[in-house]
């Protein structure tokens, strides 16, 4: 088969239906001086000079809420004050938390030990989405802090949880064992390499406050709990020791500035890192990220594909966030893809022809994949008629190809039906450049009443080659196409999509800027 009769070919066709319904992930978040072990005296188990035992636990315990606005998958923008806890570790009131609970907050309060009566100013120092840590300096000194345990952490270990759940003001301390000294950290809004699993029981509220050992002294941080099955986590102590200087000096690690959560479908599949805020000035900020974007792309990589937030966190580690980083994001306010960089060219929308109003784009958009599941694109829901069959052209070069609409054969026979055609090969590069696919490919539509409107360079930083705009194809439909190679040049590709509508404009926008492939 010649690659320009794909389009109009009638071939069998199976019925695939996607959903993108939002859901949060089964574990879910809750919401001067050296600052490592002994560095303050000796210290065993918080007995260090300066630092409490076990009774003191309390004073060294703070409360904080974080008032802000924040965007949420299913509710939208909020203005709202949630609290979370943490723990004081040096008596110039530096205190330890969760990202989570202060990323992004216009303004945050803090009380310690359960004093109401008595409120605090904190300034954030430094955090990690990554590692689900923060570091803020409380206004004041003379505080009193905890001192780190000391030796390994085992199984069996005696710990209690400190902190103040379901945002009371009431202190609470909660006593388990270490059933796990070194379990998978990999969550929906964290990469932890290290957490310990334990049973002293943790609720929303209890993030960023400390597990301590029976002296007092810091084991980690707890960050998460299952209610169902009464899983219970906490940040290890040595991935806390490994940054916590950093973070104290005013440097981010491993974080580009965003309270993030992998969130996945109904049927199990992420879809992307969704942004509930985004911290002023930040790298994410400065790069135009925005609270209510969904991150699906990170250098090149597909993020929360697992739910987590792992494959993120992976690129961050591998290239530094000083590095410049290509990102692709989709903005449920517009309905539109946005594409640029971390620390580079600023994020714009991938916009081709307009004239939808973006209106209702939210929720009718689904993310579909060929059989071979090399192409991926976000496509109008309603295209659930769709054949990702592979075929050979007339050279023996394997494509990979994607056809998707509301009713294939009325779109491979007609003008009157809209619908979707991407092509890919690896094979063909060399073989096919972008100039004579869309020349073959145009003159598979001569005679169709097509008239050319607009045909330029297209360069969308991932893909560079030409694009071309007919109107009046077969009376009134539009028609778009791009011929393209990877910038990478391990392939090339063709995308041809059909408008009928105002809303099929729309979703040649959501095509073009979704569209890629993966040999």
């Amino acid at each position: 088969m010649n690659v320009n009769t794909r389009v109009r070919a009638k071939r069998s066709t199976a019925a695939r239906a996607a959903s993108a319904v939002l859901a949060a992930a089964s574990v879910s978040a809750l919401a001067g001086c050296s600052l490592l072990p002994g560095a303050a005296g000796p210290a065993s188990g918080g007995s260090g000079s300066g630092a409490v035992d076990f009774e003191g636990v309390q004073s060294a315990t703070i409360q904080l809420e974080a008032q802000g606005t924040f965007v949420d998958p299913s509710y939208g923008a909020y203005e709202a004050a949630g609290r979370g806890s943490g723990f004081i570790i040096d008596e110039a009131g530096i205190a330890v938390t969760n990202n989570h609970v202060v990323v992004g907050a216009g303004t945050i309060d803090v009380w310690r030990g359960g004093d109401q009566s008595d409120t605090l100013n904190a300034k954030v120092l430094g955090a990690s989405e990554c590692l689900d840590l923060a570091v803020v300096e409380l206004s004041g000194e003379g505080y009193p802090f905890l001192d780190w345990h000391e030796g390994d952490v085992t199984t069996g270990t005696e710990v209690y949880a400190a902190g103040f759940p379901l945002g009371e003001p009431e202190f609470t301390l909660t006593k388990g064992i270490v059933s796990k000294a070194s379990a998978n950290g990999e969550t929906s809004w964290a990469s932890v390499d290290s957490v310990i699993e334990h049973d002293a029981r943790i609720r929303s509220g209890n993030s960023g406050g400390p597990l301590v050992d029976a002296q007092g002294g810091i084991v980690g941080v707890n960050y998460a709990g299952n209610d169902e099955y009464d899983y219970n986590f906490a940040i290890h102590r040595d991935e806390v020791l490994d940054v916590i200087e950093q973070l104290a000096a005013g440097e981010d690690v491993l974080s580009l500035g965003i309270n993030g959560q992998a969130l996945v479908d109904d049927e199990g599949n992420g879809v992307g890192i969704w942004v509930s805020s985004v911290a002023a000035g930040s790298i994410a900020d400065t790069a135009g990220v925005e609270p209510g974007d969904l991150l699906t792309r990170l250098q090149g990589v597909s993020v929360g594909v697992d739910g987590t937030m792992s494959d993120y966190c992976d690129v961050l580690r591998t290239h530094g966030t000083d590095a410049t980083l290509d990102v692709e994001l989709y903005r449920s306010t517009d309905g539109l893809y946005y594409r640029g960089q971390m620390n580079g060219e600023a994020i714009t929308a991938v916009e081709v022809i307009g004239g939808g109003n973006g209106e209702g784009a939210e929720g009718e958009f689904v993310s579909v994949t060929d059989d071979a599941e090399v192409i991926n694109v976000e496509i109008p829901a309603s295209w659930s008629d769709i054949d990702g069959a592979p075929f050979t052209d007339d050279s023996g070069a394997n494509w990979a190809s994607l056809m998707a609409s509301p009713d294939l054969a009325g779109y491979q026979g007609t003008w009157d039906v809209p619908g979707v055609t991407i092509m890919a090969s690896a094979d063909a590069v060399g073989s096919y450049t972008p100039e004579a696919l869309m020349n073959d490919w145009a003159a598979s539509i001569e005679g169709s009443g097509c008239v050319s409107e607009q045909s330029d360079v297209y360069d969308d930083g991932y893909h560079v080659g030409l694009f071309q705009y007919w109107t009046g194809c077969g009376g009134a439909a539009s028609y778009v196409v791009v011929a393209a190679n990877s910038t990478a040049n391990d392939y090339v590709v063709l995308v041809a999509v059909q408008a009928n509508s105002d809303a099929d404009l729309e979703a040649i926008d959501r095509v073009l800027g979704s569209f890629y492939a993966q040999f």
